[in-house]
């Protein structure tokens, strides 16, 4: 539960004259005099204390004087202290409050302000930006801040990110989202099957080389047809292109018209990068599942996600090819393109720092979709979600073998992320925030979340066994992209030699492994599907939540002792369904999975049997035995004492109870603020004869408690609870419940 935030100085009795200060602490570095002003504007004399003893590293201001040149932009939800620990964790460089008493009026309008509207007051030093934050003192007595220090520019951009519960997802493309191919890449790819056939003795890979060689015939044929005639015979139809406007290319003025195919039921694009020369078309095959993974980008006509994109490709090819994925500019706009779309020399490595070089983002709250993670920086590689290599030709089943597509992994995979970073941000961030005082130090600051706290990163490289020759890769990578469109040769055979990583494929006699969040499938290289892992539970659980329309969520925590164990948490429908406990966050994940979906089948088979008129043993258990999936820690004393009267214990017909608490349910979320967690918490009771047939629910807001039930069934426990948070929700007057609520909109 957050505190209430302490009133600012001048609140309390006593105002702001008399005499007196804020009192250092005892041992505290000895404080400078400095004049202070907002613009030409003299706002007094400031007694400014180095947050280290012995001031190291000297104090900020240039000629020992502190300049405001602007105020930030206002906050909506979070204090300028939560977003500058988040963008530039314990960066406070000093404190500082008036010596004069009573203060300035001027220098007391500027701190009421900036207490009272969210914002900071800014001195520009360089490419630093030094925020001012009012801080409330345990006096009560004077206008005093923490000096935080930040990159010019980043402050701004992450204010509007924060407040709407935005991060950023950096794609890469090649392989990744798409695979292109030219006519000399798809010329070299047959050649190099073919002489690899050759010398091929195994009839199973001889089988799957040719299959593979006919995909690329096909689809090479294609691009010949277009290439020669603009258009192209499609299942004995014959499509036309499509003339599609776009910006100009790298160092033109006018507008282009680029010449278009897409062919939806195939999932490609056939396009010419540019339109005046032929040679530089391309067949784009997209990878299944985008669309999904496009809409909940943007869902409810709201961004959850800043998009970017970061390729080793040359730059006219990586702009057309996210073109093609976001045709309307949705996710990027064109005016925001130049910026947003990072290409990279081919050989060097991938960085956030570098993908954001605009200040758009901090990269901690950056996640990444790539098939590869040895091409980033060490630093944020625990930032990357590693998905499969794209194979459309060499394995074209693969993509729907699994029980979740690859990107509809990645969604899921982005939407705990984005869940476990805010759930952190608003319950232990926020809060406590709003606990410090100006007396505070630097170690009282909480800890601030990071994107890779919350995603579980998997290096899908490796080294093809010595009985394996590297097959090719399917699409166009790197500086092959420009060598490819300007029209000069390029050998594979150069690479051969070299180590291939996850996305260039290494089939065996039982197929290719192909790796990524929710398990290990073997693909045949004619794309069957073999064996699956058990951490295949982890997407099955998130396609069950997809059939039911349920959220599932994944929490994760690290436990405090010296065994440094990781507990992972499944909610299915804010509900705790399975918890499990393991040396890696993906170990724990995995063990809850599994027993989440044990318990949801021990759940829908005890429905069944009820529906069915069938009784079954233990179908109702006593008080202590949790809420029918897991067990919890039993409740205290006072939650017992809350219950309600002996006439508010019922039992209701399952599906109407079903309808009614879904019904009051999203109620409940319509008066919420988007992204705040209605959770049911199952209060396990002490056991005693006369309470063996209850249960015990309650709904929580943040951890706010709004109301409990108790019924013969978990359903009707929990729709008493929920009906009176419904009421409490529309009653109340705590502003620590207003906080987390909808505005109220007055008609008229």
């Amino acid at each position: 539960m957050a505190a209430p935030r302490p009133p600012p100085p001048g609140a309390l009795g006593g105002g702001v004259g008399g005499s007196g200060g804020v009192a250092p602490a005892a041992g505290a570095p000895a404080g400078v005099s400095m004049r202070m002003f907002h613009g030409e504007v003299y706002l007094g004399e400031m007694e400014v204390f180095p947050m280290k003893q012995g001031g190291e590293g000297g104090l900020p201001f240039p000629s020992n004087e502190i300049r405001v040149s602007h105020l930030s932009p206002a906050s909506e939800r979070c204090p300028p202290l939560a977003i500058l620990q988040t963008i530039a964790p314990f960066s406070v460089r000093c404190k500082l409050h008036t010596k004069l008493t009573p203060p300035n009026p001027s220098l007391q309008r500027l701190y009421l302000t900036c207490f009272n509207e969210f914002k900071s007051a800014v001195v520009v030093v360089g490419d630093e930006e030094l925020h001012l934050v009012a801080m409330p003192t345990k006096s009560g007595k004077m206008p005093c801040f923490w000096c935080c220090s930040a990159r010019s520019g980043l402050y701004a951009a992450s204010v509007g990110m924060l407040n709407l519960r935005c991060l950023a997802i950096v794609f890469d493309l090649d392989e990744t989202l798409i695979v292109a191919n030219t006519m000399k890449s798809f010329e070299d790819r047959i050649e190099m099957l073919s002489r690899r056939m050759d010398v091929e003795d195994d009839p199973i890979r001889i089988t799957g080389m040719s299959a593979e060689i006919k995909r690329y015939i096909e689809d090479k044929e294609l691009l010949k047809e277009f290439i020669d005639t603009d258009t192209v015979t499609d299942n004995g139809k014959i499509v036309g292109t499509q003339k599609e406007e776009v910006q100009p290319m790298s160092g033109g003025q006018e507008r282009v018209l680029r010449p278009v195919i897409r062919l939806p039921d195939r999932n490609a694009i056939l396009t010419r990068i540019n339109p005046e020369n032929r040679d530089t078309s391309v067949f784009v095959k997209l990878r299944p599942a985008w669309e999904e993974l496009r809409s909940y980008l943007t869902a409810k006509g709201r961004k959850r996600f800043e998009v970017y994109v970061c390729t080793m490709a040359e730059r006219d090819y990586a702009l057309e090819m996210w073109r093609l994925l976001d045709p309307e500019g949705n996710l990027i706009s064109p005016q925001q393109l130049s910026e947003r779309v990072n290409c990279v020399k081919s050989g060097s490595r991938k960085s956030l720092q570098n993908v954001f070089r605009d200040r758009g983002c901090h990269p901690k709250m950056a996640m990444v979709i790539d098939d590869r993670l040895n091409v980033w920086d060490d630093k944020d590689q625990h930032r990357v979600h590693v998905v499969p290599a794209y194979t459309p030709y060499y394995a074209p089943q693969a993509e729907m073998a699994n029980a979740v597509p690859v990107l509809c992994v990645a969604r899921n995979v982005a939407c705990n992320v984005r869940g476990g970073f805010f759930r952190e941000f608003d319950e232990n961030l926020l809060r406590k925030v709003f606990e410090l005082y100006y007396e505070n130090g630097l170690l009282d600051l909480p800890y601030a979340p990071d994107v890779g706290d919350y995603l579980v990163c998997e290096d899908t490289n490796f080294v093809p066994g010595n009985k394996d020759q590297a097959p090719i890769p399917e699409g166009m990578r790197g500086n092959e992209v420009e060598k490819r469109l300007n029209g000069q040769s390029y050998r594979w055979e150069q690479r051969e030699g070299q180590q291939m990583s996850f996305s260039t494929r290494s089939p065996d006699d039982e197929g290719m492994p192909i790796r990524g969040t929710g398990g290990v499938r073997t693909i045949q290289p004619n794309g069957g599907s073999l064996a699956i892992t058990p951490s295949v539970y982890v997407t099955v659980l998130q396609e069950i939540g997809q059939l039911c329309d349920s959220k599932v969520e994944f929490r994760s925590t690290v436990s405090n002792g010296k065994s440094m164990l990781f507990s992972v948490e499944v909610l299915f429908s804010n509900e705790k369904i399975g918890i499990g406990i393991g040396k890696t966050r993906d170990e724990a994940q995995v063990q809850a999975a599994e027993k989440a979906l044990q318990n949801l089948e021990s759940s829908y088979l005890s429905s069944v049997s009820l529906v069915a008129g069938v009784p079954k043993k233990e179908s109702r258990k006593p008080p202590g035995s949790g809420n029918g999936f897991l067990e919890d820690a039993p409740c205290s004393d006072n939650d017992i004492s809350m219950r309600e009267p002996s006439g508010s214990t019922l039992k209701l017909d399952d599906s109407n109870s079903m309808d009614k608490l879904s019904s009051i349910m999203s109620l409940i979320r319509e008066h919420c603020l988007e992204d705040q967690h209605v959770v049911f918490r199952d209060q396990v009771q002490n056991s005693s004869p006369a309470r063996n047939e209850e249960y015990h629910f309650q709904v929580e807001l943040a951890g706010l408690i709004l109301g409990r039930g108790v019924g013969s069934d978990r359903e009707a426990a929990k729709l008493l609870a929920a009906e009176e948070a419904l009421k409490t929700l529309k009653s109340t007057t705590d502003p620590q419940i207003k906080k987390y609520l909808r505005p109220v909109r007055c008609n008229g």
